[in-house]
């Protein structure tokens, strides 16, 4: 059971010990099941960005632009807080992953009102994209043009650390006042980042897409289904998140431009 995915990657360490270990087949978890859990996250990320995104659409003054800061900084702190409580307590996940969801859809409904405010339209194109991405890339993992292997793996888990290290080190010299590479300007090279991002995100979702499999043919407990399905959102809210920035990044080139 390997997996480039972050969120993944310790749980053959810790799930399956000794091999040996067999539940009731009731008790397994199951593909059906796994993508239930997904579809009931989505659709839990789907309402409180609504919500988000209605709280952001009410006239603003200073007073309101305050409590929106405050609740995006406090969503985005939880839904972290989650992902780093349920990485460590599997058992947990039927009940950290649909706050998670919640707390993250909230943070992305205000994220993308905000966007859309200054790119009407960039929202809904963002969802499109990152629809049309991850059929794709589904798609191409079923009919195997994109094979899961153990070099896939560690290639991808190299570029994935290269690409947080990065942005880490780009954050915190954009705090003291250097911005390197224009990676959060609408410029070339900034775009051309982006796209490398994307790559990455869209090949852990095929990574998670392979755990997810790999989770219904191995004697897992039920609430793996729920990490599975968490893990799987999370990465496709990465994937959006990027996607929305690079549409940002090109709209504002061509307003420059």
């Amino acid at each position: 059971m390997e997996t480039s995915n972050p969120i993944f990657r310790n749980v053959a360490l810790t799930e399956r010990s000794g091999g040996t270990v067999r539940v009731a087949s009731v008790e397994r978890t199951t593909l059906n099941g796994t993508l239930h859990k997904a579809g009931i996250l989505l659709l839990c990320v789907a309402m409180s960005a609504l919500w988000g995104w209605r709280m952001f659409e009410v006239p603003q003054d200073r007073r309101t632009t305050v409590v929106i800061v405050v609740v995006l900084l406090a969503c985005l702190l939880g839904a972290m807080a989650l992902v780093w409580l349920t990485v460590r307590k599997k058992t947990w996940s039927p009940f950290t992953a649909p706050v998670y969801a919640l707390l993250e859809g909230w943070a992305m409904g205000l994220i993308s009102a905000g966007t859309n405010r200054r790119y009407p339209g960039i929202a809904i194109q963002a969802v499109a994209v990152t629809i049309a991405l991850s059929f794709g890339l589904l798609v191409a993992y079923r009919s195997g043009l994109i094979r899961v292997t153990e070099g896939f793996n560690r290639k991808l888990t190299a570029a994935t650390g290269g690409g947080g290290l990065f942005y880490l080190a780009t954050f915190v010299l954009a705090l003291m006042g250097v911005r390197i590479f224009s990676v959060f300007a609408g410029g070339v090279p900034g775009i051309l980042i982006s796209v490398i991002v994307i790559v990455i995100a869209g090949l852990s979702l095929v990574s998670a897409f392979d755990f997810v499999a790999q989770c219904a043919q191995a004697d897992l407990p039920k609430y793996m289904e729920w990490y599975a399905a968490f893990g799987l959102v999370v990465t496709l809210i990465w994937l959006y998140m990027e996607i929305l920035n690079l549409l940002e990044k090109a709209r504002r080139a061509q307003r420059g431009a």
